[in-house]
Order: C-alpha cells, then structure tokens, then sequence
C-alpha cells in the first residue's frame, strides 16, 4: 500500500472515493499534503496519514447492518480526522485551539453543515484523552471538553455516531484496545458493534 502513494492518483487509489465531495477533497492541495504527512510511529506504525485513513475505512465496512446516510458520515470523518496533524501545534503548554480536530473542523465547515459530522471530527480523540485523564488522575487544563461527563454531554445527540468512528480509529495500527475497552464499558447509551476481534 505504501507503494500505492507513490504512483499517480495513488491517493485515490488507495482512499477510492464514492462522492463528489471525497473526490473535491482528494484534489486540493491542502487536504493532499496532510493525508501524504507522518512517519512511523507509535499507535500509527504505518506513517503516512492516508494509509491510516485506509484502515479506518476499511473498518466502516465492517460495522454489521450500518445505514448508508452513517457509512457516508464515518467515511467524512475517517477522509479528515487526522488529515491536519501536520499543522498542529505541538508546543507546551499545549494549545488546544490548534489541535488537529479543531483545525479539521474549521476546513471541514466549508464542505458540510452536518454538526454530527463536524462535532466528531473536533472531538474524535476526546476519548481518549479522558481515558488517559482518568487513568493518571489528571485534567486537561483549560479545556472543557476532556472529561467523559463533559464529552457525552456535549456529543449525546450523536453518541452512537461518535463510538462507531472511535471504535474504527482505534482498532487500527498498533493503538492500544485500553481506551475502547473502557468506553464500551462505561457509556452505558451506545450499543456496542462488534468490529474487529479486540486484542
């Protein structure tokens, strides 16, 4: 797949867009360079962002009995949540303003006026992060929207949207199950979907 990227219109080869709208997207410069962005690293041992994407797509399929109006939300999510690492601002103290779901939101607001959509792909690790806050009893300074209480409250009207898209982000690469496991366990308003065999 890495040699995919490499070829002309690899993206597209490798991402295979069913929209018009994942097709605009493939073709704009911006959205381009962040999808060929990253290198080989914890959770993400494949690098590049595109081939990231790939996985979580490749997971979308494999939801048992998924409408198709959510199969076209998750994908939306899956073409963008990560696509503005590149940008993030990775300075101490951090700034949250700059994380890349805020970014990927703000691109994406020109392209859909679905909130569900747009409010997943702001949020998309906010789970995560509250796993982690709560596993090492820490808070996530100045920023609201980091605690579990606080993430379901603001994402209840979508809550089952939001777990399937952590779900299908978390069981790729080499990211550890901990966060979804937890999850699963402690919100109690999500059917659980089975995907993938969890490790």
């Amino acid at each position: 797949m890495k040699r995919l990227l490499e070829e002309p219109h690899g993206l597209e080869k490798l991402l295979q867009p069913e929209t018009v709208l994942e097709s605009s997207l493939l073709a704009l410069a911006e959205f381009r360079h962040g999808l060929l962005w990253g290198e080989p690293r914890f959770g993400h041992p494949e690098g590049k962002v595109a081939l990231h994407v790939r996985e979580v797509l490749d997971n979308i399929d494999l939801i048992p009995g998924l409408p198709g109006y959510q199969r076209h939300q998750l994908r939306l999510i899956a073409f963008a949540h990560d696509t503005f690492k590149y940008a993030e601002d990775r300075s101490r103290p951090r700034d949250w303003q700059k994380h890349h779901g805020r970014l990927a939101r703000r691109f994406m607001e020109s392209y859909t006026s679905d909130e569900a959509i747009l409010d997943v792909i702001e949020t998309h690790d906010d789970a995560y992060y509250a796993w982690l806050a709560g596993r090492h009893g820490e808070q996530m300074p100045s920023e609201k929207f980091k605690s579990l209480d606080a993430l379901l409250s603001r994402m209840d009207y979508c809550m089952q949207l939001y777990y399937l898209f952590f779900k299908c982000d978390t069981q790729t690469g080499d990211k550890t199950q901990a966060p979804l496991k937890w999850f699963e366990r402690e919100v109690t308003t999500i059917e659980v979907i089975p995907i993938r065999e969890l490790i």
